[in-house]
């Protein structure tokens, strides 16, 4: 099935109000989901024959946030981080993006990791994505077999792709600069 307005349609239907937006046009054409539908619709594009999306390309996360109170005035937007999955599938071709939009912290509380649920029950290669996600942006996977740090040591404070992140000035007594 071509990723198109039948498709959106289809999983409107399905899915309901979990399905937020959607955007046809261009390169990669995107869905919009709300986190409770995640798994659902994951395992339904991954499933259904005319869809068949088998591979997992990547989940990247997105920091939306103004560190600037002036610019932060004049956004358009709530900061707030976003998931990016990238889906294709080797037998019809086809690509599609799946956006999840979640508070930039739990319940609006600093320094607590927003969360939604883990595909690695539908994708094996999510694993690593996601792992990847939680340490760089700090966002929980909830169901995730192994959620811990990947690219910084487990120690390590903070998420370095926020970008209200600031580094350490010492690490075990070493000073950065």
């Amino acid at each position: 099935m071509a990723v198109d307005q039948t498709l959106v349609d289809k999983l409107r239907t399905r899915f309901g109000d979990g399905v937020r937006q959607a955007q046809l046009e261009g390169l990669d054409p995107w869905v919009e989901l709300a986190p409770d539908v995640l798994v659902d619709v994951c395992r339904f594009l991954r499933d259904d024959p005319d869809v068949a999306c088998d591979m997992l390309n990547c989940v990247s996360g997105v920091d939306f946030f103004h560190a600037d109170p002036k610019k932060a005035a004049k956004a358009s937007w709530q900061p707030h981080v976003a998931l990016v999955y990238h889906l294709s599938s080797t037998r019809t071709k086809e690509r599609l993006v799946l956006k999840v939009t979640l508070e930039r912290w739990k319940s609006g509380v600093p320094g607590e990791p927003p969360e939604v649920p883990s595909v690695c029950g539908i994708w094996r290669g999510a694993n690593w994505h996601e792992r990847e996600v939680f340490d760089l942006m700090g966002v929980r996977f909830v169901g995730h077999p192994d959620l811990r740090r990947i690219l910084c040591p487990e120690d390590w404070e903070g998420y370095p792709l926020r970008k209200d992140y600031e580094p350490p000035q010492y690490y075990h007594g070493i000073r950065d600069h």
